[in-house]
């Protein structure tokens, strides 16, 4: 199954992410204001300069089976950046996707945020200094974060084929990589 393939094979990306936004930080308490906007700018970064392309590389087929259209973030991370007081900016880096398939891999990183950030989301909201944060981005699926996920990940495995596995993992590595380096 290539979602198992792709967690075991960018499980350094993404522990590489977590140690970059100290994420030990937010279960600790000790998350600030400062580390989120770092977090929420970085995240607006990747969605700026992929999310289109991830979905424009998807075929219809896709679209229809992941739910493309309640799957846009980039407008909640922008209210999220309005709330504090952070700048929209314009895509100034590349970022190019090969085909359907690295689409697919850059996307799994992006929905894999979402299941991290409704954890990240809760876990904040009990935090001293976060009161008035919305969590428009990192809460965007709400209750049905777990549906979600589990839809995304039910589609990638039927439909991606063996043979396509690693152009899957060179998407998601792609996203990763950016994230990692675009600050």
């Amino acid at each position: 199954m290539v979602s198992e393939y792709l967690k075991q094979n960018t499980a350094e990306y993404h522990d590489a992410a977590e140690k970059l936004f100290n994420s030990e930080k937010i279960f600790n308490k000790t998350f600030t204001l400062e580390d989120y906007k770092k977090i929420i700018n970085t995240n607006y970064l990747m969605l700026l300069h992929s999310e289109n392309k991830i979905f424009s590389n998807l075929s219809e087929r896709f679209s229809e089976k992941l739910q493309l259209d309640q799957r846009v973030k980039l407008p909640l991370i922008e209210k999220d950046l309005a709330s504090l007081a952070l700048e929209n900016q314009t895509a100034s880096h590349d970022f190019e996707l090969a085909n359907e398939h690295e689409a697919l891999g850059a996307m799994y990183v992006i929905e894999g945020s979402t299941l991290g950030g409704n954890v990240i989301a809760k876990q904040l909201s009990k935090t001293e200094g976060f009161d008035n944060v919305t969590f428009n981005f990192f809460g965007c699926y709400q209750e049905n974060t777990g549906p979600m996920w589990k839809n995304f990940k039910e589609v990638l495995d039927t439909e991606v084929t063996e043979e396509n596995y690693n152009e899957v993992l060179s998407g998601a590595k792609k996203l990763y990589t950016f994230l990692l380096n675009v600050n």
